[in-house]
């Protein structure tokens, strides 16, 4: 499950549980539409409830990084899971955006709205 709002930053995005591909589009759609009516948003993605994700919505994320690589201001990211940052910091290598990992959703929401 995925909750989304926007914000005068950009979009925040919380994840609980499995991320799917069903998921991933409805969070494609807001991103698209941040870009459109606001330039490069800012990103606050909340992961520490995250238990996973499927193997599609992957593919998918590799292909939309990869198609607006340079669509987005700052991404923050909050985990604690250290597959989830490590992939983060892979993600780094496709994209030029300024992407900072965070234990604390506090940390990371004073990060992005700086």
């Amino acid at each position: 499950m995925i909750t989304i709002q926007q914000q005068d930053y950009g979009v925040n995005v919380a994840v609980f549980g499995e991320f799917a591909l069903a998921d991933y589009k409805l969070f494609e759609e807001n991103v698209l539409y941040a870009i459109r009516f606001h330039g490069k948003p800012n990103l606050l993605l909340d992961l520490r409830d995250m238990a996973g994700y499927t193997l599609d919505m992957a593919w998918e994320e590799i292909k939309f990084t990869r198609a607006h690589a340079n669509d987005f201001g700052k991404i923050a990211v909050v985990t604690r899971d250290q597959w989830v940052a490590w992939s983060a910091w892979v993600s780094r290598l496709f994209i030029d955006v300024d992407v900072q990992l965070f234990d604390a959703f506090e940390a990371a929401e004073a990060w992005i709205v700086e």
